[in-house]
């Protein structure tokens, strides 16, 4: 049995840094409903989806934004995610910090873009902001953290440590993670315990021309997710953490939905559905821990597999 977490990272914006007052209410719909004139594609959507066929998701819901439009919205949010029996976990986008209509933190007035760019007591401060606006917000038992745009560092796990958050999952291969400190040297793509904390990584895959991606719903079509699975089972791997967002469905204007990626997500969902035997779709709630020895090599996809997807997304930059 391999467990697979669907993972989900909320967050919303405003297109810019320029009258976000303004430009707020029809980004909440955007990013939250992922509103079009063929209905909505957004978080509902794939709270329903996962909710039919029995399924597990991980929302990792960023709240930093709420100190500047207050805490309205982001009940909202955690309301849709509860209302529908699925996790609510952390996520910090910290280019929210210099928005916020009262300081978070002392001496910064300017923009940071990643959470590592942070010293330890201000990220021990952001998150410790952050879980307890997701709390006020409705949200409980939070357990897990990913910080925005994977810009964490080792320095982010003894801030988690010092919070009380066992898991993390900010770890991407494919970006700021192998210069995280980290293991330094080591790609990690199992999970390990560092700073006494739990980290998960994102899955990563050298597809068919030897490229490195991750398991995400736009970056690979379902064949190689598929194929990808299997194959992590067969090779007993512990962890296969797949990623998404709220607004993932949409196409690159976010005018109206992407229909290759609706496909993937559904056949994804049928996948699992019809094979729990072999795969154990889950969160981090009530989660043991685990800790690989040695880490492996990425896995592989078969050169078929990528080959769908580079038709596929042949095909949604042609009409998307």
């Amino acid at each position: 049995m391999l467990n697979v977490y669907f993972t989900v990272d909320v967050e919303i914006w405003c297109d810019g840094w320029l009258e976000i007052d303004a430009q707020f209410p029809s980004a909440f719909e955007k990013y939250i409903y992922g509103t079009t004139a063929k209905g909505e594609f957004g978080l509902p959507f794939q709270l329903n989806l996962l909710k039919q066929h029995g399924l597990a998701g991980v929302f990792f819901i960023e709240p930093l934004f709420s100190t500047r439009f207050g805490p309205e919205p982001l009940a909202e949010i955690v309301g849709l995610v509860r209302d529908n029996g699925q996790e609510v976990q952390l996520h910090l986008h910290t280019e929210w910090v210099d928005e916020s209509r009262t300081p978070l933190l002392k001496h910064v007035g300017k923009k940071r873009q990643h959470l590592r760019h942070f010293t330890l007591e201000e990220q021990e401060q952001l998150i410790a902001i952050g879980a307890t606006l997701l709390k006020q917000a409705g949200a409980g038992g939070i357990n897990a953290f990913r910080a925005g745009s994977f810009g964490f560092n080792r320095a982010t796990l003894c801030a988690l440590a010092a919070n009380g958050i066992p898991f993390d999952s900010s770890y991407n291969a494919t970006q700021f993670g192998p210069d995280s400190g980290v293991m330094p040297g080591v790609m990690v793509v199992e999970p390990i315990e560092c700073e006494r904390i739990y980290e998960y990584p994102i899955t990563v895959f050298k597809d068919g021309v030897g490229s490195l991606r991750p398991a995400q719903l736009t970056a690979c079509s379902f064949k190689e997710i598929e194929a990808l699975l299997w194959t992590a089972l067969e090779s007993e791997r512990s962890a296969f953490v797949i990623l998404s967002h709220s607004f993932e469905l949409l196409n690159r204007a976010q005018a109206r939905p992407d229909d290759v990626v609706v496909r993937r997500f559904q056949k994804l969902c049928s996948f699992l559905d019809r094979n729990r035997d072999s795969f154990c779709v889950r969160g981090f709630s009530g989660l043991e821990p685990q800790s690989a020895e040695q880490q492996p090599a990425p896995l592989a996809a078969p050169f078929w597999s990528s080959a769908t997807r580079m038709m596929e997304q042949a095909y949604r930059w042609k009409y998307e």
